[in-house]
């Protein structure tokens, strides 16, 4: 299988790069409000919870749309679904620049949570229509290093317009890329049944290892959405990632915060840091996406358990977060790496869970569980930050507001393995495939 693009072709890996591309202008678009907290808490007089209400209405929405977005690109098709998403999400985030009270960027902060949750249902469908299942975690982790990508783009790029031109230039600037991305999509975006640039031989290897009637491009019926809510399969990713969304928005969210309150950094001096901890990210995620298909096809094991080993082996990394403040007593550098190494860990984790929906489900339903898993996602990063506002404002108030970071540590270190033991010992222990009903 060593030469198989040689032989077969590889136009799915450039349907990868368009959903990278999405995936990065995502993050990108995420990230700014986050760079430009100590700029606009002094503007607009935020305390931390004021600033946790505005992340909170950002993830209650995310949430909300994820619950129905999922369905909506099953049944549009991922084609129109990932571009209306991005549509919106781009005028979301440009409208940021108009704000001018708390509750107005809270306002635009839902806009944008609501249209976001489109990106990883349509991702991920997308990978699932373009990739055999063996290569699906690959194809995953590297789309999903977009994450990485825009989380290292942003601290280069908004300081420098927040400086140089506005707070308000950085919001506009950024939300403005995603039509570039519209253009490359409708351009090149096609199913693999319609697609006239994609040859029979890699059509043939996309669906080598996917049910008869789905050779030919065909859909299985898609299960009713309430019914998907009767199966352990459903439940594990749900609840996977309710106990770990929240950790990486944590990331997102405070990392900058952290560094500044913990450090001192001022203005640019956080951005070298920030940029060091999601180029480690990017590894954790292509790496998280190869270790699986390299147990596969080096060790000859199958596919379950090659994705529970990779699983169990990311999910101890994190248990370093808890020791960072204490090394980074030492050295700043010593808590940076640490949390590069958690953060690199959660990346190599996503692309594995999100492609267990994959392994059990039928394509045709696949958006429409990403989308529920998504929203426990969302109420999951919800409840991080609302318990993050509340115990920074409790300990600043007191002065030791690293008591605050300690605990929220604490609590990221342990989410992988407690999830893990969640989807793996109590629910889906062998991850058994839906079969399709009609």
């Amino acid at each position: 299988m060593e030469d198989t693009n040689t032989k077969v072709g590889n136009f799915r890996w450039t349907i990868c790069f368009l959903v990278f591309f999405a995936t990065t202008i995502n993050y990108l678009d995420r990230q700014v409000i986050s760079l430009l907290k100590p700029i606009l808490e002094k503007e607009f007089n935020w305390s931390e919870s004021d600033y946790s209400n505005i992340v909170i209405a950002f993830t209650l929405a995310y949430a909300i749309g994820m619950l129905g977005v999922g369905r909506i690109i099953d049944k549009i098709g991922t084609k129109l679904g990932y571009a209306f998403s991005l549509i919106l999400w781009s005028i979301a985030a440009i409208l940021h620049a108009f704000a001018n009270s708390t509750f107005s960027f809270a306002a635009y902060r839902a806009l944008l949570g609501v249209s976001e949750a489109g990106n990883f249902p349509a991702a991920i469908k997308t990978v699932a229509e373009w990739f055999p299942k063996k290569e699906r975690a690959l194809a995953t982790g590297i789309f999903n290093s977009g994450t990485n990508i825009g989380a290292i783009l942003a601290p280069i790029a908004v300081p420098w317009l927040a400086i140089t031109y506005s707070w308000q230039m950085a919001f506009i600037a950024t939300g403005a890329v995603g039509l570039i991305w519209l253009i490359l999509w409708f351009a090149m975006y096609e199913i693999p049944s319609k697609h006239k640039k994609l040859s029979k031989a890699e059509f043939d290897y996309i669906h080598s290892d996917v049910e008869p009637e789905q050779e030919k491009g065909e859909e299985s019926p898609k299960i009713p959405w309430l019914k998907l809510l009767t199966y352990k399969q459903t439940w594990s990713f749900i609840l996977g990632k309710f106990l770990t969304d929240g950790i990486w928005w944590f990331f997102l969210f405070w990392l900058p915060a952290f560094l500044i309150s913990e450090y001192g950094l001022e203005g640019m001096e956080v951005t070298f840091p920030i940029v060091v901890v999601y180029t480690m990210t990017c590894f954790g995620s292509i790496l998280g996406g190869w270790l699986p298909m390299w147990f596969v096809k080096s060790k000859g094991w199958s596919i379950v358990r090659a994705r529970k080993t990779s699983m169990f082996i990311y999910a101890l990394f994190p248990l370093m977060v808890i020791f960072s403040q204490q090394a980074g007593s030492v050295n700043m550098w010593y808590a940076v790496i640490i949390i590069g190494i958690a953060a690199s860990a959660h990346q190599a984790w996503s692309a594995n869970i999100f492609t267990t929906v994959s392994d059990m489900f039928p394509k045709s339903s696949i958006g429409s569980v990403i989308g529920m898993g998504g929203m426990a996602g969302g109420l999951g990063g919800m409840a991080i930050a609302k318990l993050a506002g509340k115990l920074f404002d409790h300990y600043k108030a007191l002065g030791h507001i690293q008591t605050g970071y300690y605990i929220m540590f604490f609590i990221c270190g342990l989410a992988y393995l407690t999830a893990w033991f969640v989807m793996f010992r109590l629910l889906v222990p062998k991850m058994t495939p839906i079969v399709d009903e009609k």
